[in-house]
């Protein structure tokens, strides 16, 4: 098992061979180092230094952070959702899921780069600063957690937070080369100021490097929601049917999908033939449900859009049309997506899919400045074609790398039924076993 991960780190200083201070200084200086990356959008020195000196006796104590400039909220650090729109003054609480971050032992010392609102499958707000990919400058880190994700690719960090309503945590782990899991609805908590956020189909927790980081952040933030979806707990025993899905991406995506099918084959698990066309046609009216839903929450808050991007004034317009009765509908449309996904896994255990249909592609592919907002969410959906789908079902997902091109992840998607995050992880855990993918930065404060 790799040491180049968040547990890794909390490993070298439970024993003594690195302070939390130590390590503080080691995350700051390389934030310094990377700033050309555009991952971090706020830094608050004082305040990390601060928690370092006596970080919680969690699984990552003293182990420095990183936290979205969306989601949250982090008492002490402005959540702007990279728009001018909102304020800068630091949040006073924390929410439920950043008491878990703080109570696991992490150190919060920043904000990392969103786009405006999480309206994209890049980070490149208007505000600034355009994240780069730091495994190829030149092409995206992925949205909307890419701040987070170039910070942990690049070693600034070893975990930061992330969040997910229609691939934001996927979409930029696989563009790094990272481990990204969407947990279940109702896995994690999302109070107390909402439970029910987007719907229900955003959620929070982490990019990481190892699926040893995923499974101890899930295990330390799961559970007690206290929302309007009770959490689910789905983990059959005994060998998994495997659904396999080879559409949707380019030939080197394609080929590390069946790579990973055929690597669990050896323990135990067997492919099975998959009803893909539901599949897909589910996974179309969840990107057609998400751009929905997305523009609605826009028209919904309370804040004058005459400052807002084009592109975000173009989806809160869209918003601003829809009816009662037609958001009603999105609502048993939801429903539906779920109950066909439902309907796959009566056949199947575990599906593995592409993640991205594409290499990463450069910057500004993602373009805002415009107003076509529909054919604004079509880029993003030939990009990520699966990714809303685990986003409106309420199931959990997860992405990993399983291969290299060119220097760039090959990375693969795995989907599993409601409750069946553990059984993600589980298979997950085999794949990376394989070592088909290697970090090309260190971590800070910590020798490769």
């Amino acid at each position: 098992m790799t040491t180049q991960d968040a547990s890794g780190l909390a490993g070298a200083i439970r024993s003594g061979r690195l302070s939390p201070s130590e390590a503080m200084e080691a995350a700051l200086a390389a934030a310094a180092r990377h700033a050309d990356l555009g991952a971090i959008v706020h830094l608050d020195a004082a305040r990390g230094r601060a928690a370092a000196r006596d970080p919680a006796p969690g699984p990552f104590a003293g182990v420095p952070t990183l936290v979205k400039d969306l989601g949250g909220p982090f008492a002490g650090f402005p959540m702007r959702a990279g728009s001018r729109l909102l304020a800068d003054d630091p949040g006073t609480a924390d929410s439920d899921l950043a008491a878990r971050f703080r109570a696991a032992g992490l150190c919060v010392f920043g904000t990392t780069t969103a786009p405006e609102f999480g309206l994209s499958l890049a980070s490149e707000p208007a505000v600034g600063p355009i994240c780069r990919n730091p495994l190829a400058p030149d092409l995206t880190a992925g949205g909307s957690s890419g701040g987070s994700a170039a910070a942990v690719a690049a070693g600034i960090v070893a975990i930061a937070h992330a969040t997910d309503a229609g691939g934001s945590i996927r979409v930029p782990a696989a563009c790094c080369g990272l481990v990204g899991l969407k947990p279940g609805r109702g896995s994690i908590p999302a109070g107390p100021g909402y439970g029910n956020y987007l719907g229900g189909i955003a959620s929070e927790l982490a990019v990481c490097r190892s699926v040893r980081d995923t499974a101890a952040i899930f295990a330390a933030c799961r559970g007690e929601t206290r929302g309007p979806f009770p959490p689910v707990a789905y983990a059959p025993e005994g060998p998994l049917r495997i659904g396999l899905l080879t559409e949707t991406a380019d030939a080197p995506r394609l080929a590390v999908v069946e790579d990973a099918a055929r690597a669990l084959e050896p323990h135990g698990h067997r492919i099975v033939p998959i009803d893909s066309a539901a599949l897909l046609a589910a996974a179309r009216e969840s990107a057609r449900l998400f751009a929905a839903i997305v523009a609605i929450n826009l028209a919904a808050l309370p804040l004058d859009f005459a400052q807002a991007e084009p592109m975000t004034r173009a989806a809160r317009d869209l918003g601003a049309t829809m009816t009662g009765a037609g958001v009603w509908r999105i609502t048993t449309d939801m429903a539906l997506v779920s109950r066909d996904l439902w309907r796959v896994f009566d056949g199947v255990d575990l599906i593995v899919t592409p993640m991205l249909a594409t290499a990463p592609p450069p910057i500004g592919s993602f373009p805002t400045q415009g107003t076509d907002i529909q054919a604004h969410f079509a880029r993003m959906t030939a990009f990520a074609p699966l990714a809303a789908l685990a986003n409106i079902s309420g199931f959990p997902a997860l992405t990993l790398p399983f291969g290299a091109d060119k220097g760039l992840p090959l990375p693969v998607q795995l989907i599993a039924p409601m409750g069946g995050e553990e059984r993600l992880l589980a298979a997950a855990a085999l794949l990376e076993r394989q070592d088909r993918w290697q970090h090309p930065f260190a971590i800070a404060g910590l020798a490769a």
